[in-house]
C-alpha cells in the first residue's frame, strides 16, 4: 500500500477550499449582477409606466380640473399684499431686521388654515359667513359682527386710499398726496362696472382673470426687486425661527400689525362666498340645482344648497387652489419686502416707509426699480380695493339683506375712507400716513378675535355641516320657492337635517387646532392693547 504524503494531502485540502471559495465568490458576484439587473429593470419599468399615454392623460385631466377651479385664490390673495401689509413689513424690517419673518410665516399659515375652513363652509352650506351669521346667530350678535366687519373694511379701505395716493405721488410727483387721495375715489369704479356678482360664470371668470393679472404683475415686480438686494442668507433663514422680540414691547405691537394685515378679516367672508358660482353651474348642468329665495321681496338674495356629489367633486380642488396660490404669493411678497427693508434700513432711519423704500431703490439700484416698486404699490392698492368692495357687498347682503350695486358700494365705502386719509395726509404728512397704516392693521388684528370665532363654530358643528345624501331631494321648508331664515333656523334646531344626511364637519384635530389658533390671536391682541394702554409699543 502506498503511503500518503501528509504535506501533499494538506495542499490538496487547501486547494479544494480555495476552489470552493472561488465558486462562492463567483456565485455572489453573479447574484449581485442579477440583483443589479433586476433593479435596473424595475426602474426602467417604473419609468416606462410613468411616461405612458394613459399617465399623461390622467395628469392632464387632473390639471384641467384644477384649472377650472382657479381664480378665487388669486382674487383673495391681493388682500394679503396690499399697502398696509407692505408698510408693516417695511417697519418690521427696519426695526427688527429679519427677526419678524417668523410672524409672516405664522400669519400666512394661519391665513391658509382659516381660508380653507371658510371655503369649506361655503362649499358645504352653500352660504357665505355673513349669511350663516344671520341665519343662526341671535339678532344682536349678527348686527354686532356686521358692524365690526364693516369697520374692518373701512380700515382696510383707508390703507388702500393711502397706498394708492402714495403710489400716484411717486409716479407723478406733481400730484400731492392729498390730491392722490381724491383721485383714488375713481381708481376702481371703472373696473367694478364689469363685476356682476349675479352674472354668468364666464363673466366671473373673466373678472377673476383680470384681477389675476394684477397679482402676477405684483409677484413679478417683487421678484425683480429682490434679485437686486443682497442680504445675509443665514440671518434671513434664522428670522423664520421664533425669537424673543416677537413677544415684547414694540415687537409684539408690530407682530400684531403683521398678523392683522395678513389675515384680513373681510377675506374670510369673501372666501366663503366665491366658491358657489362654480358649484351652482355644475349642479345646473346635472339637473340637481336647489336654489330658493330668502324672502318674497324682489330684492331678496338666493339661497343655494349644493348637492353631495358636487361638494365631493369641487371642495378639495377649490381649497387646494386657494391655499397654494395664497401661500406662494403672500409669503413671498411679504417676506421680500421685509428682507429688503431689513437689509437697507436701521431703527434710527426716519424714512423707513413706502416713499423711503422707493428712494432706496432709486438711489442704490436705479430709477427703473423705483418705478417698478411704485407700479406694484399702485396695483396692490387698486386690486385690494376691488376685493374690499366685493367683500363689503357680500357682508351687507348676507348679514342685513341689503342689496347694493358694487358701483354705489364703492362710492360709499371710499367716501367714508377718504376723509380720515386726507386729514392725516394734511396734518401729519408721510410719517402720519405710515403710522396710520400700521394702526389700521392692529385694528384688523383685534377684529379677528370676534370675526373668526363663528367660522370655527359653524365648521365644527355637525348640524350646520350636514348634507343630504340624495342629490335629488328638495330642501325642506320651501314654500312657493321661498325659504326664510326663520324657517331655516327652526329646521336646524329641530335636527331635521340629521335625517338622510352625512356630516362634513371638522374632525377633532382640525377643531382643536382652530381654537388653539384663536386663543393665540386673542392673547397677542389683549397683550398688545395692554401694552398700548401702558404706553409701550406703537410709537
Amino acid at each position: 500500500m502506498a503511503e500518503i504524503n501528509p504535506s501533499q494531502n494538506e495542499k490538496d485540502v487547501v486547494l479544494g477550499e480555495k476552489v470552493d471559495k472561488i465558486g462562492v465568490d463567483v456565485a455572489v458576484v453573479e447574484s449581485r449582477q442579477s440583483t443589479q439587473i433586476s433593479s435596473r429593470e424595475r426602474v426602467a419599468r417604473y419609468t416606462k409606466s410613468i411616461f405612458t399615454k394613459e399617465a399623461f392623460t390622467n395628469a392632464g385631466s387632473i390639471f384641467w380640473k384644477f384649472a377650472r377651479f382657479a381664480g378665487p385664490g388669486a382674487v383673495i390673495s391681493v388682500a394679503y399684499v396690499d399697502p398696509d401689509n407692505l408698510q408693516s413689513n417695511v417697519t418690521a424690517g427696519a426695526q427688527f431686521q429679519f427677526k419678524l419673518l417668523f410672524m409672516i410665516l405664522f400669519a400666512n399659515v394661519v391665513a391658509v388654515f382659516l381660508q380653507a375652513l371658510s371655503t369649506k363652509l361655503g362649499c358645504v352650506t352653500g352660504m357665505d359667513l355673513a349669511q350663516m351669521n344671520r341665519a343662526f346667530l341671535p339678532l344682536w350678535l349678527n348686527i354686532g359682527l356686521w358692524l365690526m366687519a364693516e369697520a374692518s373694511i373701512i380700515c382696510t379701505d383707508i390703507s388702500q386710499v393711502i397706498g394708492t395716493a402714495i403710489a400716484i405721488n411717486l409716479l407723478i410727483p406733481k400730484i400731492p398726496i392729498m390730491g392722490g387721495c381724491a383721485i383714488s375715489v375713481a381708481d376702481t369704479l371703472f373696473i367694478l362696472l364689469f363685476y356682476k356678482p349675479d352674472g354668468s360664470l364666464r363673466k366671473l371668470r373673466l373678472f377673476e382673470l383680470f384681477v389675476s393679472i394684477f397679482v402676477i404683475g405684483i409677484f413679478i415686480m417683487y421678484c425683480i426687486e429682490l434679485s437686486y438686494v443682497s442680504a445675509p442668507v443665514g440671518h434671513v433663514f434664522r428670522g423664520y425661527v421664533p425669537s424673543r422680540e416677537i413677544f415684547v414691547g414694540d415687537g409684539l405691537y408690530q407682530s400684531c400689525a403683521l398678523l392683522g394685515g395678513t389675515l384680513m378679516p373681510h377675506t374670510l367672508y369673501l372666501g366663503s362666498g366665491l366658491v358657489q358660482a362654480r358649484m351652482r353651474d355644475i349642479d345646473k348642468l346635472n339637473g340637481t340645482l336647489h336654489e330658493v329665495k330668502a324672502s318674497d321681496s324682489k330684492f331678496a338674495i338666493s339661497l343655494y344648497r349644493p348637492t353631495l356629489s358636487t361638494i365631493k367633486a369641487c371642495m378639495s380642488y377649490t381649497i387646494a387652489e386657494l391655499c397654494i396660490v395664497l401661500f406662494i404669493v403672500a409669503v413671498f411678497v411679504n417676506s421680500a419686502v421685509l428682507i429688503v427693508a431689513g437689509a437697507a434700513f436701521t431703527p434710527d432711519d426716519s424714512d423707513a416707509d413706502l416713499p423711503g423704500l422707493y428712494q432706496l431703490f432709486n438711489n442704490t439700484i436705479g430709477n427703473g426699480t423705483g418705478t417698478i416698486f411704485a407700479l406694484s404699490l399702485l396695483l396692490s392698492g387698486i386690486s385690494a380695493g376691488i376685493v374690499a368692495t366685493m367683500a363689503g357687498q357680500m357682508i351687507c347682503e348676507g348679514a342685513m339683506n341689503w342689496r347694493m350695486s358694487p358701483f354705489l358700494r364703492r362710492i360709499l365705502t371710499r367716501t367714508v375712507s377718504i376723509i380720515p386719509a386726507i386729514i392725516i395726509a394734511g396734518a401729519e404728512g408721510q410719517a402720519g400716513l405710515a403710522a396710520a397704516l400700521n394702526g389700521c392693521n392692529v385694528v384688523l388684528s383685534v377684529a379677528l378675535i370676534f370675526l373668526t370665532f363663528p367660522l370655527l363654530w359653524f365648521t365644527s358643528r355637525h348640524k350646520y355641516m350636514s348634507v343630504r345624501i340624495d342629490d335629488n331631494a328638495e330642501p325642506a321648508g320651501v314654500v312657493d320657492g321661498i325659504l326664510t331664515y326663520a324657517t331655516e333656523r327652526a329646521l336646524w334646531n329641530e335636527g331635521h337635517y340629521s335625517e338622510g344626511t352625512v356630516s362634513l364637519a371638522n374632525n377633532w384635530a382640525t377643531t382643536i387646532t382652530g381654537f388653539v389658533i384663536w386663543v393665540i390671536i386673542a392673547i397677542m391682541n389683549v397683550a398688545t392693547l395692554t401694552f398700548l394702554g401702558l404706553g409701550i409699543g406703537g410709537d
